[in-house]
């Protein structure tokens, strides 16, 4: 599937032990967010700069190329300061409440580049449940990580390699018509204002995938493929949709800004219908690839099957 569209997408489970009472929040991507930068940093900086902006190493550095895309110079769709980073964090859905002992699971996407750090992602998410998660720091231990699909682990801690494996890829739904269920909130912005229900239409939407695709193909590849945006826009425009969504806020607690941040987005079905066809692969990857802003801490989940 990835190989197709020329991305290369991995999706792993990382299987983590409490070391103590943990409350998780109903989205904990932002806290695994904060925990994975911060050891990440603390591992790949060398030069313990504040701000990578500037910084000489920029270009290579492991922890900049992971956590702080640099933008392209003059990119036709990307005008912003940042790439997406080519990492998605699934975290466990709804507020848990965990007993010392206790053991639960979340999803590492890894893209393009951030295939050839895995050691380092890994060691980097070992030190940073072992340092502890929330404001409390609430110690965990990583257990094993397991490619998706498979059963046999990939990594424990202690361990001297990665066993090799082939990733599984999302399949395509083929038809005319298939629904998309959004997990979690899906951010797409206009202006900075996120849509509402009323105008999200199948051309926002299709063509945010396609260009969070292109995007992602254009920093983390030598050679890109190039999509046709004028055609896939033009075959958008004849995608019929019916949505079932609902607004849901939810806040989080920026640590990097001080400050509470609104982060509500759309929850709920949408059912597409027509000729499918240009869209069934990147349909399919944005399941791992997630759509909308802040995307890197589990926004804008959805799971895609096809319908009659």
């Amino acid at each position: 599937m990835s190989a197709e569209i020329g991305l290369p997408v991995c999706r792993y489970r990382l299987q983590v032990r409490a070391e103590d009472a943990l409350q998780l929040p109903p989205y904990a991507g932002s806290m695994l967010r904060g925990a994975f930068g911060h050891a990440l940093r603390r591992l790949a900086c060398m030069t313990k700069r504040r701000d990578c902006n500037g910084c000489p190493l920029q270009g290579t550095c492991p922890y900049a190329q992971l956590f702080e895309a640099p933008p392209i110079s003059g990119h036709s769709l990307q005008k912003f300061s940042r790439m997406p980073n080519p990492y998605v964090i699934e975290p466990p859905r709804g507020k848990r409440i965990l007993e010392a002992g206790q053991d639960f699971d979340f999803h590492l996407v890894l893209i393009g580049r951030a295939l050839d750090q895995l050691p380092l992602v890994l060691l980097a998410w070992e030190r940073a449940l072992a340092r502890g998660l929330g404001v409390a720091r609430k110690p965990c231990r990583l257990l094993a990580v397991y490619p998706e699909g498979e059963t046999e682990p990939l990594y424990r801690p202690g361990e001297e390699s990665l066993r090799r494996h082939t990733p599984a890829q999302p399949r395509a739904a083929a038809g005319y018509a298939a629904e998309l269920e959004f997990l979690t909130p899906l951010r797409l912005q206009n202006n900075g204002r996120p849509l509402s229900e009323r105008e999200l239409t199948p051309r926002t939407l299709l063509m945010a995938l396609a260009r969070r695709h292109q995007l992602l193909c254009d920093s983390n590849l030598r050679q890109p493929p190039k999509m046709d945006f004028p055609a896939l826009a033009r075959a958008a425009e004849t995608i019929d949709m019916h949505s079932q969504l609902r607004w849901y806020d939810w806040k989080r607690y920026s640590n990097r800004q001080q400050r509470k941040m609104a982060l509500g987005g759309l929850v709920g079905r949408i059912r597409l219908s027509g000729d499918l066809a240009p869209f069934s692969q990147l349909l399919a990857l944005g399941q791992w690839l997630h759509l909308g802003k802040n995307a890197t801490f589990g926004l804008g989940h959805y799971r895609l099957s096809a319908t009659a």
